[in-house]
C-alpha cells in the first residue's frame, strides 16, 4: 500500500520500520521540526525522522498542517492511507479527508481507556492491571475515533512506564501491520466516551512525592514517571529524586523513615503503609541503589523526607 507515516518519538520507530519490512511503501515521512536538547541544546533530529533518512524516505517537517500549501503538498503525494503513530499534531480535517483509506493512528492505550499524549504512563500511574495498544480511523477529535484492533497485556507489578513504553511500542507496529492486512475485513467500533480519561503531558510538578498518599499510590507515581520526569522527594532539604520503591509492611507518620540500614535499605511511612526505596539520586550525584547511597550517608530513623 502507499503511506504517508507521521510520527516524531522513539515509540513510533518500530511502527515505521515493520511497514518497511511488510513491503508497503512509505512515499513520505512527516516529523515534528528537529528541536534542541540536552545542557547544550544541541538541535537534534527527531528518531522517526533519522530511521527514515536511513531508508532514503522523504522527510517533511511543517510547523503546521493547517495551512493549504502544506495540503496541497501531501495530496501530491496521492497517499492511499496516512499512518500516524505519536506525531504530536491534531489533524485538520482537510488532512483527514486526503487519503481515501483513511488517516489511522496507533495509539497507546485500550482505547477509550486513556486519550492524550500520555496514555502509557498515566495507565501506570493510575494503578491500571493491564495496558495496550489500539489502532483506530483518526476522526477531528482527540483520539476520538472509530477502533479497528486492540492488543492487550497484563502491566507488570514492578514495571515502570519505560518498560512497558518499549514493550506497547513493539506490539504497536505488529498491530499496525495486522490493521493494514485486514483493513478491508474489519468492522470498525465507535468508541464509548464515557469511559475515557485524559492522560494529559507529564510535567516536573506532579513528580513530587506526596507522603499521605498510600504505599501503593506514591509506588505507581514512582514507576509511571520511570524515566521521566522522576518522582522527587527532599531529604535533609536537599532535592531526592527516587527511580524505583517497593511497598512493605511498616506504620508512622507520612515521610518518617522507619528504617535507615544499608544491608535493608530506606523505609518510609505513607500514608498508609510503607515503601522501601531501592533506586535514587541525590541533588548532584549519581543514581544509585539506596543501600549504595546509605553507606556513605547517614540518615537518622525518625527523620522526614519531603515537605
Amino acid at each position: 500500500m502507499r503511506l504517508v507515516f507521521m510520527g516524531t518519538p522513539d515509540f513510533a520507530v518500530p511502527s515505521l520500520r515493520a511497514l518497511l519490512d511488510a513491503g508497503h511503501d512509505v512515499c513520505a515521512v512527516y516529523t515534528q521540526p528537529d528541536k534542541p536538547q540536552g545542557r547544550r541544546q544541541v538541535l537534534t533530529a527527531p528518531p522517526v525522522k533519522e530511521l527514515a533518512l536511513a531508508h532514503g524516505i522523504p522527510v517533511c517537517q511543517p510547523a503546521t498542517l493547517k495551512n493549504e500549501d502544506e495540503q496541497e503538498r501531501l495530496r501530491a503525494l496521492a497517499p492511499e492511507a496516512v499512518i500516524v503513530v505519536a506525531y504530536g499534531k491534531l489533524l485538520p480535517r482537510a488532512v483527514l479527508d486526503i487519503p481515501p483509506r483513511g488517516c489511522i493512528n496507533v495509539h497507546g492505550s485500550l482505547l477509550p481507556r486513556w486519550r492524550g499524549a500520555a496514555p502509557i504512563q498515566w495507565s501506570v500511574i493510575a494503578g491500571d492491571e493491564k495496558a495496550g495498544v489500539t489502532t483506530m480511523q483518526m476522526a477531528e477529535g482527540l483520539d476520538t475515533g472509530d477502533m479497528l484492533l486492540t492488543y492487550e497485556t497484563p502491566i507488570g507489578a514492578r514495571e515502570t512506564a519505560g518498560e512497558l513504553f518499549d514493550r506497547l511500542a513493539q506490539a504497536g507496529a505488529a498491530l499496525l501491520v495486522e490493521t493494514l492486512e485486514r483493513l478491508d475485513r474489519i468492522t470498525p467500533v465507535p468508541q464509548d466516551d464515557s469511559r475515557s480519561c485524559y492522560a494529559h503531558m507529564l510535567d516536573k510538578q506532579m513528580a513530587v512525592i506526596d507522603w499521605t498518599q498510600s504505599a501503593r499510590t506514591v509506588d505507581c507515581l514512582i514507576r509511571g514517571l520511570n524515566p521521566w520526569p522522576v518522582a522527587l522527594t527532599t531529604l535533609a532539604g536537599a532535592r531526592l529524586k527516587v527511580y524505583a520503591a517497593e511497598p512493605v509492611s511498616g506504620h508512622g507518620r507520612p515521610g518518617e523513615v522507619l528504617e535507615s540500614d544499608p544491608k535493608k535499605g530506606l523505609t518510609v511511612a505513607c500514608g498508609e503503609g510503607a515503601l522501601r526505596l531501592t533506586e535514587i539520586q541525590p541533588v548532584g550525584g549519581k543514581r544509585m541503589g539506596c543501600a549504595d547511597f546509605l553507606r556513605g550517608h547517614a540518615v537518622e530513623k525518625g527523620s522526614f523526607l519531603g515537605g
